[in-house]
C-alpha cells in the first residue's frame, strides 16, 4: 500500500502516489529518488534509505527528516563499500544454498536491512523498538517495490 501523502517537513510529495513515477526513465536509467521517498514513508520509524551501485557507491540516499545519522558521511560511504563486498561474497554461496532473500541486522541503536536486486542493492534502517512483524512487512513492500532495480 502506497502511504496517502509522502511528507518530509513541510513538502508533500503527491507525484508519489502514482505507482507509474517510481518506472520514470531518465536518460534509460530508473529514477531512484521516488522510490527512496517511498521507501521512507512507509513508517514513521523509518530512518533512511539508500540505493547503491554493485560497487558499493550511493546512487541515491535520504536521511528521513527530523531523525539524525549515527555515523559521519565518510562512514556512511566506508559502510556502503562494505557491503558491495559482502554481496560479492555472499553470491558465492547461491548454487549450494540459493541466493539472499534480504539481510537482518539488529543493533542497539538502529535495525538495517540490505535487499539484493538485480543490479542495485538497497540499503534501509529504522528505529529498533518497532514490532519485528511491521519490520518484516516493510522488507515485503520494499522488495516489491525495488525488485526491478
Amino acid at each position: 500500500m502506497i502511504p496517502a501523502d509522502l511528507t518530509y517537513g513541510t513538502k508533500i510529495y503527491l507525484e508519489s502516489r502514482n505507482p507509474a513515477h517510481y518506472l520514470k526513465k531518465d536518460n534509460d536509467k530508473i529514477c531512484l529518488l521516488p522510490i527512496v521517498e517511498y521507501i521512507l514513508a512507509l513508517d514513521p520509524k523509518m530512518r533512511f534509505a539508500a540505493i547503491i551501485d554493485l560497487k558499493g557507491n550511493i546512487s541515491e540516499a535520504i536521511m528521513k527528516a527530523g531523525k539524525t545519522s549515527l555515523k559521519t558521511q565518510k562512514e556512511e560511504e566506508h559502510f556502503c563499500k562494505q557491503v558491495a563486498i559482502r554481496r560479492k561474497i555472499r553470491q558465492q554461496f547461491d548454487n549450494s544454498l540459493g541466493p539472499v532473500n534480504y539481510i537482518h541486522i539488529e543493533r542497539r541503536k538502529v535495525t538495517q536491512f540490505v535487499l539484493y536486486p538485480k543490479r542495485k542493492t538497497v540499503y534501509v534502517t529504522m528505529e529498533p523498538n518497532m514490532d519485528m512483524e511491521r519490520k518484516l512487512e516493510i522488507m515485503e513492500l520494499v522488495k516489491k517495490k525495488t525488485a526491478k532495480l
